[in-house]
């Protein structure tokens, strides 16, 4: 026998001899490249193995043996969907590694990977940070400043034992009576491009452009959201049909996409919504003809929640073919999310019928794999506790509340003859604290806080209320007084040096939210005319998008857009009484009167109240 040959069947031996004389699976070894790993298991895989890592169920709706016997490919947790209320971050990793465990001791032993809305902050669990929405993270134009949210995302993600956000939303909103505009950075495609570096905190800088990447065990999978052309449909109504031709599509709703792929971004989610009449999760020109294949992303494409049953009118009128439908179309994860088996006996059906060839189903399997092996989940499925230390630490409080401050649009301060308002002075007689908002940390966060539709009063979670904020930035001589709703009288008796005014909308999460008139609720309105008739002023409306003030605008001293600041309310104070100036600028047009809508900065009859970009600025007050 030659030398060579011999080397080459010892080779073999020592392979096959590996692990107590077991040879070693290709796909179990991290030293082989990532498309050999794939190509293995794919080989090993029953069809009903691949449709199960098609498939995604809410916690709810899933057990253990449930993940070992239909190999289920991913869990979520929809909006408040958790282990208990007020779980600690232990009591999730336990949940998670509980299903994961289940999916191991399957016959391929595939792990799964488990997804949330961690849209701004870890929004569903108690005692996390709680970042601004992303409106007010467009106001900021700190792509740097996202990055960094980003990546303290993922840690308190990772906190949990969850290695997939379903965010950033890179929606381009287009009109503000859209029920989920505070989701968007911004109406101008550009703000939203450059917001994009939120995709390199949660997963790291993607050393290879345009492939799918996940940094490290500190890092989760991201999800560009949601494909394409949400953020213009008709009236602002959610779900609803954007009618746009293909060169406005590809020039205002594409190109944050191109830029997230560009970024390595893992996953992209389908929109609701139509174009053209034509839904976006039965659209096959655009998920495989323009998102595969011409943007050339090779992550994995995700239905939105029961996004394939709203195919027909109604929903699941006809399942057989909205499951046709979606794959065909080219989505690969099917968020279910409860009747599973409905699902995966139905794209049996379709592909044993030759309906759905089998070359659809591998790609969806391939994409599906490609970031599990990116994750690192064949090596680390399960979670420990590195990372508990991070859910709400200081460090992630102080980040936060740099955004809230950054976040801050300054829109009026005094009358051109007289002096500013702004910054207020820390050390005076008596301040006035109104509103419906001052002291309410659950309207402050607004939706997608805790629960889907968000909460009102402070017991939700923890943070701190801009009337704790104002209480702790004054000086101990100041006379603080809170009065929610008061009356002129009140207010012109009460010997006040000047009022702040909080007020603004109610928590509300998409079709809930979508709002026609874009009023302030009662009482907000007889708040500002009472307390800004009887004293100097400054009202801080708490909203997820522009509303209408210009009936109120001449009686207002100073006004200041705080967007919805999530959890640290002392961003506001830190600007309000000058410890940092005013920076932000309107990352969307604030209209006049709702018939204006829907009013872009790019639209050719432009008259807006405060456009696109405006933001007056202050110094910081030294000495205050």
């Amino acid at each position: 026998m030659g030398k060579k040959m011999t080397v080459i069947l010892e080779a073999l031996m020592l392979l096959f001899f590996m692990g107590g004389g077991e040879a070693v699976e290709i796909y179990k070894d991290p030293s082989q490249l990532i498309h050999r790993r794939i190509k293995d298991l794919m080989g090993k895989m029953s069809l009903a193995e691949k449709i199960g890592q098609m498939t995604q169920l809410d916690r709810t709706a899933a057990t253990p043996e449930i993940m070992k016997e239909f190999s289920i490919g991913s869990l979520l947790s929809g909006g408040g969907s958790v282990p208990r209320l007020q779980a600690s971050p232990q009591e999730w990793i336990e949940m998670v590694n509980g299903f994961q465990n289940g999916s191991l001791s399957s016959r391929l032993g595939i792990p799964m990977i488990y997804g949330i809305d961690a849209v701004h902050g870890h929004n569903n669990v108690y005692k996390a940070t709680i970042f601004p929405h992303n409106v007010g993270l467009g106001a900021t134009r700190d792509p740097n400043l996202v990055e960094r949210i980003g990546a303290a995302t993922a840690l308190e993600v990772r906190a949990t034992g969850i290695n997939y956000a379903f965010a950033p939303c890179i929606a381009v909103c287009r009109d503000p009576r859209w029920g989920r505009c505070y989701e968007s950075y911004s109406e101008d495609p550009r703000i939203v491009i450059a917001m994009t570096t939120l995709i390199t905190g949660l997963q790291g800088h993607n050393p290879i452009n345009s492939m799918p990447f996940v940094g490290g065990k500190n890092k989760v999978a991201a999800c560009a959201k949601h494909f394409v052309g949400d953020g213009g449909t008709k009236g602002g109504v959610n779900e609803n049909n954007t009618v746009i031709d293909w060169h406005g599509l590809r020039n205002i709703h594409m190109p944050a996409y191109y830029h997230s792929i560009i970024k390595g971004v893992s996953t992209v989610m389908v929109s609701y919504s139509s174009w053209n009449g034509n839904k976006m999760h039965a659209n096959r020109r655009l998920i495989t003809g323009s998102l595969k294949n011409y943007l050339k992303f090779k992550g994995f494409v995700i239905s939105d929640w029961q996004g394939i049953d709203r195919i027909t009118s109604p929903p699941h009128a006809n399942y057989t073919y909205s499951v046709h439908a979606g794959i065909h179309a080219g989505i690969d994860m099917i968020m279910v999310p409860f009747n599973h088996t409905e699902f995966i006996d139905t794209l049996t059906k379709l592909v044993e019928s030759k309906v759905i060839p089998m070359r659809r189903i591998n790609d969806a399997v391939r994409r599906i794999l490609r970031v599990k092996f990116l994750l690192g989940l064949f090596e680390n499925p399960l979670a420990d506790d590195t990372f508990v230390d991070h859910l709400g630490s200081q460090a992630h409080r102080d980040l936060a509340r740099e955004a809230v401050r950054k976040s801050m649009v300054l829109l009026k301060n005094g009358e051109t003859a007289d002096p500013p308002l702004l910054p207020l002075p820390k050390k005076a007689g008596r301040i006035l604290v109104a509103g419906t908002h001052a002291d309410n940390l659950g309207y402050q966060c607004g939706g997608w806080t805790i629960t889907w539709q968000g909460l009102a009063g402070n017991n939700l979670t923890q943070g701190t209320t801009i009337l704790s904020a104002i209480s702790s930035a004054v000086d101990p001589s100041t006379d603080l007084v809170y009065k929610e709703n008061p009356d002129l009288e009140f207010v012109k008796t009460g010997n006040f040096s000047f009022a702040v005014v909080v007020v603004g909308e109610h928590p509300y999460a998409e079709t809930d939210g979508d709002n026609s008139n874009l009023t302030i609720p009662e009482p907000g309105p007889a708040t500002i005319t009472n307390v800004c008739g009887g004293v100097k002023c400054v009202v801080v409306v708490v909203s997820g998008r522009p509303l209408l003030i210009q009936p109120y605008l001449r009686s207002i001293h100073a006004l200041v857009a705080a967007w919805l600041p999530g959890s640290e309310g002392q961003g506001v104070t830190d600007v309000l009484f000058g410890d940092y100036g005013f920076t932000g600028k309107l990352p969307r047009t604030w209209f006049k009167t709702v018939d204006q809508l829907p009013m872009n900065f790019d639209d050719p009859h432009y008259d807006p109240l405060f456009p696109i970009g405006f933001g007056l600025t202050t110094s910081p007050a030294a000495g205050r």
